[in-house]
């Protein structure tokens, strides 16, 4: 039986527990921060406007490459690539077929590193960028050019691990379209999740060309001749003065992918500074690949890069103005090589590591007009005396044969077309030591100042070796 004296307090009890059990979430509602945090906010990619205008900073928000920029009529035309893991497995297995030697690989990255050491966020082009993240960024001279200045989109992908910067960048002239696709490629085919570093690239760095079909800026300046450029020069100097500051001195390494020009086609090469012990180092990750040792022009981006200590190497692959997949399937498979091979990206602990070729260069020149018809392919192993092409003189007949002074490889030639005398037809690259190539050059190339047209002597620094000085210096330079 209830009673009030006796079951009173107990029932003020429960009801004193049960008012404040109700009253518990909103007490928890209003607590302090301190007591308990609020979620972080999600990250906000920087606005294109934004960039080189602010000093503040944004965090790149993390998207799927593929998603974003492969399309189905895209895939209909380009062939898919395998992952990268697996080119560089067949690749192996191509070379080991041919009782090739399998040694350790000598990584770019030390062991502590390779042990997958956790990444940091790192800041390209006023944006933070997280680790194991891929986005996309966009380049914009932060100076004023006269409303020449367009946004250049840059690829991004930072990996999970801790390692070097890497640097893709194609299209400085705007009629090479092969190294665009092969950024593509690559950048698209990375896992941020595998991969030690980070990799920048630029499909396309002249995106004023581009737009015209031009290798050239609209000023009609190569671009590649300006290098690190000038803030107060011409246009050329200008934006390459930014593209360097803003993107280029982020690079602990670059390769820059160039084509042929001017209706010449190249092999599948490398241009290194072999006199440059880190770019020889460098130049040893790529595999077997035809290597010409050049400092190049003292003005281009491989140089000035260079000379800023960051190893860079030019990869020349086929003719301007078109697409070529066998090229673009030649050049990234070299590029997943040097990431495997640098331990960037492969999980592989043994590689074949075939010796790379190196070559001494030198132009064979016409000296008749008319239709240039080659009997040579590129690629073709030739001999001194060897009948490379004819030059058919349409209004006469009159035939002219042009014969090989060297016995080396055709690296680059021209496509047939109409000729002059004192055309370079046929590159050849004749076969020489290593020790002997690194032995060439005479030092290093003094640092250009101001904003002079480019001298016709640089050219001649893209041929150092003797082959080429027995002929006329003002070689023809395509990089």
């Amino acid at each position: 039986m209830f009673s009030p004296v006796t079951d009173m307090p107990a029932k003020l009890f429960i009801a004193l527990l049960f008012g404040a059990a109700l009253a518990l979430p909103l007490s928890a509602q209003q607590a302090s921060p301190t007591t308990e945090p609020a979620p972080a906010p999600e990250p906000q990619a920087a606005s294109p406007g934004d960039q080189g205008q602010t000093t503040s900073t944004a965090t790149a928000a993390s998207v799927n490459l593929k998603e974003v920029f492969e399309s189905p009529s895209t895939l209909e035309v380009l062939p898919r690539i395998s992952p990268g893991e697996k080119a560089i497995q067949k690749e192996a297995a191509s070379v080991a077929h041919k009782d090739a030697k399998w040694e350790p690989v000598q990584f770019l990255l030390n062991p502590d590193e390779i042990l997958r050491h956790p990444n940091t966020t790192r800041r390209l082009l006023e944006v933070e960028i997280p680790p194991a993240t891929a986005t996309r960024l966009i380049w914009k001279p932060s100076r004023t050019f006269s409303g020449m200045a367009v946004d250049t989109p840059v690829l991004v992908v930072n990996g999970v691990y801790d390692g070097p910067t890497m640097c893709l960048t194609a299209a400085v002239h705007g009629d090479e379209l092969n190294g665009i696709e092969m950024v593509r490629q690559v950048m698209y085919d990375l896992d941020p999740h595998k991969l030690h570093g980070m990799i920048i690239g630029v499909p396309i760095v002249n995106l004023l060309g581009f737009s015209r079909n031009s290798r050239y800026l609209p000023d009609r300046r190569d671009l590649n001749r300006y290098f690190p450029g000038n803030p107060n020069g011409s246009v050329a100097s200008r934006i390459a003065n930014a593209f360097f500051e803003d993107v280029v001195k982020h690079c602990n390494m670059l390769v820059d992918l160039h084509t042929g020009s001017f209706y010449r086609t190249n092999i599948p090469q490398l241009r290194a500074d072999l006199s440059n012990q880190q770019v020889a180092d460098f130049v040893e990750l790529f595999g077997d690949i035809p290597v010409l040792h050049s400092r190049g022009n003292k003005r281009s981006l491989r140089a000035a890069a260079v000379r800023a200590g960051i190893p860079t190497v030019t990869l020349e692959a086929g003719e301007p103005m078109r697409m070529q997949r066998d090229m673009v399937d030649v050049g990234v498979k070299l590029i997943n090589t040097l990431l495997a091979k640098s331990g960037m990206y492969s999980k592989l602990g043994l590689w074949v590591k075939p010796e790379p070729a190196f070559y001494d260069t030198a132009w064979v020149r016409t000296n008749a007009s008319g239709i240039l018809f080659s009997r040579m392919a590129l690629g073709d192993e030739v001999k001194e005396g060897d009948v490379l092409g004819a030059v058919n003189n349409p209004i006469s007949n009159e035939q002219v044969d042009i014969i090989s002074p060297y016995k080396g490889r055709i690296l680059g030639m021209a496509l047939d077309q109409f000729v002059m005398p004192g055309f370079a037809v046929y590159h050849i690259g004749i076969h020489a030591a290593k020790s002997s190539l690194i032995t060439t050059g005479s030092g290093e190339d003094e640092e250009v100042e101001g904003d002079e047209a480019e001298d016709p002597a640089d050219a001649a620094n893209a041929q150092e070796g003797p082959a080429a000085k027995m002929l006329d210096e003002d070689v023809y330079d395509d990089e």
